[in-house]
Parts: structure tokens; sequence; C-alpha cells
């Protein structure tokens, strides 16, 4: 490659190219050259980042997806609070916002920026010095959740903006993460080719694809992101939001073509009514447009409500509505063992689709609007490829009808089922129920829990659908003769997976609690239980009231924890379990009241010399503590090992103690 210099600006120069074409193709929607092209580009760049890995860096093109699994989202505090908008949905209310300005602002000239209302997530994003450092959730305003290594996988979110035109050292902006209709309706063929169900509509496609725990499956996600705010910035700079939108794009950041700048409300009027009739045309789901008020000063002295800025409304398109009769009310279990009604509909045209279902959501609510079989009720579709049951016309209600109930069995397994207390859903208490089997064995297979190397969804749907596997003890029954004649699976992969499983027998009491998917048993939990009962059977044969006394266990883990061990089918698998040598005991679990770790919070970064990632937050958590994938003001130590990234940094920004690997150990050992 040469010499130390030339490498450095080949690694440069590879940036600089790759990030101009994802400009050219994510944000600006005009490629420059082939996918061929920029593939070429790209692994170029990553075999020379692995072949000098002291530069890399964290804005660098390869660094989008990670691999680290999350552990749950740290809270964060916004720069600004998100407030939510004030809703209008007549003309009338427009013209009515308009004149509260007007009163509020007599004799000036008034312009609005109008954008189409993205129906998607919320986010904030964060840059110092240019580096995107941060992005979360609008959570409840002023606290979301960070799911910065999520939102780095967005290909039209950059990783580092160019300051020459706008010199920043602080910057925070406002976007809508959504998927585009085409998109959306791939992703929900694929999971339904994959036996998973699909999402309800693109809005909650996006929100749990940027909430996914594995940053890796979240890239896989065709995320997009509209940026249309400048929320907080360091130094101050601009006079209005056409400004801003203009700065934004400037910026790398990817804005609405749709946006317009109108000097009258009627203009804003005709605006809305023209969006509304071509919001099908649209390549995403808009269900309004946001008015604002263009010059920030105005903005500032209008200012806010408790909930709502005075200078900004929401106009809200109708909603698709029709009337038709209610076939009949089934029962569909999703994967997680939810029971879900789902009305059956004579076909009715919504709003330029063909709607046959209706989601009826859960038992409560059915029960709330009294729907039942042969009811002529009226449905809406607004943004949903599932439509809703709006309300029954109970003047058609055929004679003799009765009201629904929830089935006491699971209608695909047979099953019982159990709805908790103070919850909305019924589910199916089977854990080796068809309908749940695959995702559970996902679960059981997963790093945090038992660990087996090789066990994907794709080599998970081919065992369950050739019935080579209907729980998790079948797993240890699977010999490489048998796998290797499976698609995907040559000798060598079969071997290795194989050897997976075996190993897999000694992981210890609280990865097993975790595989077996115990509802509300999460890590954190599993350590607990671990730690008081010592082994399986001393856990199934626990009363409720006797989880109840154990700190951090609350009457919805209690009552879950009892009703998974008195379901006959989940003590048949534990059986099977144990017949194979999977053991159930945890031998090395310390106390987890250590006075030390108690409640406290840590965050790993860089590598240790004499723990593994997993072995050092398993040390944290037998001790009771937890362990976070975010530094925050809640956090209590940053643990710094070698090669650290940001992290470190951003501790000492908010004066979080940082310890090496030596004070790390010293602090386990009760230092």
């Amino acid at each position: 490659m040469g010499t130390g210099n030339s490498v450095a600006e080949r690694i440069e120069e590879l940036r600089r190219l790759i990030n101009y074409h994802n400009t050219k193709y994510y944000v600006e929607d005009q490629p420059e050259i082939s996918d061929e092209e920029y593939d070429r580009l790209f692994r170029e760049l990553k075999e020379i980042e692995e072949q000098h890995p002291e530069l890399i860096t964290p804005d660098s093109p390869t660094q989008r997806v990670g691999g680290q699994i999350e552990e749950g989202f740290a809270v964060v505090e916004h720069k600004v609070a998100m407030l939510s908008l004030d809703n209008a949905f007549q003309e009338e209310e427009l013209y009515e916002f308009e004149g509260r300005i007007q009163r509020a602002l007599p004799r000036e000239k008034i312009e609005y920026v109008v954008e189409p209302k993205i129906d998607g997530l919320g986010v904030a994003l964060l840059y110092q010095d240019g580096l995107f450092v941060r992005g979360s959730t609008r959570g409840g305003g002023r606290r979301g959740e960070d799911i910065t290594a999520n939102l780095r996988t967005v290909r039209s979110i950059p990783l580092r903006i160019d300051g020459s035109q706008h010199p920043f050292s602080e910057l925070e902006v406002r976007g809508e993460v959504y998927l585009r209709r085409a998109d959306f309706q791939r992703l929900n063929r694929e999971r339904e080719k994959a036996g998973e169900a699909p999402f309800a509509n693109p809005r909650n496609a996006a929100a749990g694809s940027v909430r996914l725990l594995d940053p890796s499956l979240t890239a896989q996600r065709p995320l997009n992101i509209f940026v249309y705010q400048i929320s907080y910035v360091r130094p101050e700079r601009f006079s209005a939001q056409w400004e801003v939108l203009a700065a934004l794009k400037s910026l790398g950041f990817r804005t609405n073509p749709s946006n317009a700048l109108l000097s009258s409300m009627a203009e804003v009027v005709v605006y809305c009514t023209e969006m509304e009739r071509r919001r099908s045309e649209l390549d995403y789901e808009a269900d309004g447009a946001v008015i604002k008020v263009n010059s920030l000063d105005q903005q500032r002295r209008l200012g806010y409500t408790s909930r709502h800025p005075r200078w900004a409304i929401a106009f809200k398109f109708a909603a698709h509505q029709g009337t038709t009769r209610v076939k009949d009310i089934i029962v569909g279990v999703g994967r997680t063992g939810a029971l879900t009604p789902v009305a059956l509909l004579e076909p009715v045209e919504l709003g330029g689709a063909t709607v046959s279902r209706a989601t009826l959501h859960n038992e409560d609510e059915v029960a709330r609007k009294d729907i039942r079989k042969g009811d002529t009720v009226l449905v809406e579709r607004a943004g949903e490829v599932i439509p809703q049951v709006i309300q029954v016309i109970k003047e058609k209600r055929p004679p003799g009808s009765r009201p629904f109930s929830m089935p006491r069995e699971c209608p695909v397994c047979g099953a019982g089922v159990f709805r908790p207390e103070e919850e909305a859903v019924t589910r199916c208490t089977n854990s080796a129920c068809p309908a749940q089997i695959k995702e559970r064995l996902i679960h059981y297979g997963s790093r945090q829990a038992i660990d087996i190397d090789g066990l994907g969804e794709k080599i998970v749907d081919q065992l369950v659908n050739s019935r080579l596997v209907k729980d998790f003890a079948d797993l240890y029954y699977l010999r490489v003769d048998t796998l290797s004649r499976m698609e995907r699976l040559a000798e060598k992969s079969a071997t290795n997976l194989v050897e997976g499983i075996r190993s897999s027998k000694t992981r210890g009491l609280s990865r097993l609690l975790i595989g077996l998917g115990i509802r509300f048993v999460g890590e954190h939990v599993a350590q607990v239980l671990a730690s008081r009962f010592r082994s399986l059977d001393g856990l199934a044969r626990a009363s409720r009231e006797e989880l109840l006394e154990i700190s951090g266990i609350g009457p919805q883990i209690g009552e879950s924890v009892v009703n998974f061990f008195a379901q006959k089918e989940n003590q048949r698998v534990i059986q099977r379990l144990k017949e194979v040598g999977v053991r159930m005991v945890e031998e090395t679990v310390e106390p987890v009241g250590s006075a030390s770790l108690e409640e406290k919070v840590f965050v790993l970064t860089g590598s240790l010399e004499g723990f593994t990632r997993e072995e050092a937050k398993d040390a944290i958590m037998r001790r009771g503590g937890r362990v976070t994938s975010s530094v925050s003001r809640n956090t209590d130590y940053v643990v710094v090992g070698k090669d650290p990234g940001s992290k470190s940094e951003e501790a000492e920004r908010l004066g979080i103690r940082t310890l090496n690997e030596r004070q790390f150990q010293a602090l386990l050992q009760g230092s």
C-alpha cells in the first residue's frame, strides 16, 4: 500500500467519496455510480481499515453497523424539550390559529413554513464539533431513549457534517424516521415469507426497528429520515425556519422537497387541501401538515404553553372511513404468545385499498365497543395497513347476537391461556406453541441467553418448518448428518452448530432462565432469581409469596414466574432439558446484596485483558449492578479498557467516575 501517509490519504479519499455518494443516493435520490462501484469503494476502505485499525474513526462509513447488542436503552435529556403540537382538523381552526397569532403580534407580517407531517418516529440528533454523538427518541418530551447505535445505521443520517459554511460547536436537530411505502410492503412480504407477523403500519415498523436491541438487525431495515428543525445550536445564527431548512440541506441532512414558504393562511389552506388530495401519491405515509411561523424571533415572542408551542400547529388529514359487516371474529396468536382478536369483514374499499380484516386489539377493547359477529361497523383506515373498528351501528345489529369472549385455550396448540393482573393482553402459556416456537428458539440461542453460535433466524425457520425441532430440548437431539442435508448448512457448518448446541448445556441457571423466555424475566431478574434459589427445581417450587419477599421482584414478575412453572407443557420441556444434560444450577452466583454494586449502573468501553465483555457484565450483574450501553447522568461508573471509544470522553464531560481494569477488579473484590 506504500507509506503510512499514503495509507491515511487513501482512507480519507475513500471516506470522502463514500460519504459523497451516500448523500447523492440516500439524501438527494440522485445516484452517480452503480451499486457495484459503490461496493468496491466500501470493500477497499474496509480492507485497509482492517489492516490499519489505528486509523479507524467513529465517523467512518464502515462504523455505521454496530455489532454489539444493546442491553436496554439509557435515558437521556434533550437539549430542548420535544413538545407535542396542537391539532387542527378543519380550515376554520387554521384561521383561529392565525387569529391568535395576530392578536399576540398586532400589525406584524406573518409568513408560514408548511411541511408534510410524516407518520414516523420523532428523533433528536446531537452533533458536537460536526460529529454525530447521540441520537434519541422523543420519549416523554424532556427525556428520551438513547438509540445512537441504531440511528448510526440509517444511511441518510450523516455521521459527520461539514461545518465550513455553518461552524457549530454543538448542534441538535429534529427529524422523523420512517419507511417508504414500497420498502414497508417489501419488509412485510419478507416477514410473512419467514413466518413472522407483519407490521401493522409503517410507523410501527419504523419505531420497532430503531428500538431493536441489536443494531445489526436495525441495519437490515430500510429506514430513512426527513430532518425538519434545529432545536439547539451554539453559536446561534439563524433568523427564520426557512433559512434553517436551507442550512440543514447544505449540511447534508435530508429535508422534505414538499416543504413550502407561504405568505398567508389562505395559501396554507390551499397547500393542506392539495397535500391531502395527493397524499396517496407520496412514497411515504403523511397524516397531515405542520404549519410553523417562519420568523424565529416571532416564535420566541409567541412562546409555549405547558404542552405545545404557540407558533406551530398540525393540520390532521381526514381518515378513510366506511361501513361494512363483521363476518366473524377470530383469535390469532403472535410470536410472543399474545392472543389478538381480529374481525373478518365483508370487503370494503377504503382510501384505494380493499379492506377485509380489522384489528380489535384485545379483549377489553372488544367489550368496550361491544363488537359482535354479524354487526355492521364503521371502519377507519388512517395510514393503517390493518384498519380499526371505530364503532358499532347497533341499530343494524341482527337479533340473537352474542357478546365476544376470549377463548380459555390457545386456538393454535390448545394450552391454557393467562391474562396477568392489570394487563389487557391474554397470552398462551405454552412455550412450545408452534406460533411462538421460532421466536423462542432464536431468543433461547441468543448471546445473552444460552448462546448457541450459528442458530440464526433462517436455520430456525428450516428446523421448525421441517418439524425437526418443536421445543428447546429437540435442539440437543440434532445430528450432523441430518443438519448437513439442510439448505445453507454444509458439513462443517452443521458440525459447528451441533458443537455449539452441546456446549450450551453448561451456561448455568441465570442464562437458562433468560433462555426459557419467562415473561418479565430479563438479565437482571434472572441473576436475582438464580442467586436466591440456586437451582431451577428450587425456583419452580417457590410460591408467589416467597418471590415477593425478594427485593426487586414485584407482583407482575412473581405471578408470571409461578404461572410459567405451573404449566404442564413447560414442565415437560424442562424435564426433557434435564434428560439431555442441560445444567440447571448456578454454582458461582455471588450475593446480590453487595453493598458496593447494588443498583449501581456501569458502562463498559474498550477491551479488557482479564475479562471478555460478557464476563465483565456477568461479574457486575452477579453483585446486583446493571450494565447499560450509553453514558448518561444516571451512570455510576465507566470501565475503560484498551482502545476506548467516545464513551470515556462523554464520561469525562459529564463528570462520571471512570475505572481502569485494575480499579474495576478491586471494586469487584469489595475494595
